[in-house]
């Protein structure tokens, strides 16, 4: 239980951090280049849809375990210190009062997911009626 505990507790550290990246992003003190690493990274860190789903095996995770945390050290050495405490204060107080969801990115990963399926079908139907073609034309030369 006690590992548990340490992992929800990790948890919480890791949402409140990309809270207040999301608050240093929207700082005038910020730089651009900062802005736009921690725009994706708290996009996607906030969407309620992954861009690999948590159902694939192994895969699922590996973009929460790994892509979002590594993400998220690049960004934080890339904000000025100053910014960043300002920044982790408001999202103390905001978190407090509950979970922010960014509904945009959610919609962004939707689409993509859309047409990733879209690619599929056409491919898909592509590959059927191709090797229908070719085997209509075979059984006709015979």
């Amino acid at each position: 239980m006690a590992f548990l505990a340490e992992l929800k507790q990790r948890s919480r550290r890791l949402k409140a951090e990309t809270f207040a990246l999301y608050l240093a992003a929207r700082d005038p003190r910020t730089p651009w280049y900062a802005k736009l690493l921690v725009a994706g990274i708290v996009a996607y860190a906030f969407s309620p849809i992954d861009l690999i789903p948590d159902f694939v095996p192994v895969l699922g995770y590996l973009d929460d375990l790994i892509l979002i945390p590594v993400g998220i050290a690049l960004a934080m050495k890339l904000v000025p210190h100053s910014v960043l405490a300002e920044c982790r204060a408001r999202a103390h107080e905001t978190m407090q009062k509950g979970k922010p969801v960014c509904q945009i990115a959610g919609v962004i990963i939707i689409v993509i997911w859309l047409l990733l399926a879209g690619l599929c079908i056409v491919w898909g139907y592509e590959a059927f009626m191709g090797q229908l073609n070719t085997n209509l034309s075979i059984h006709w030369e015979n």
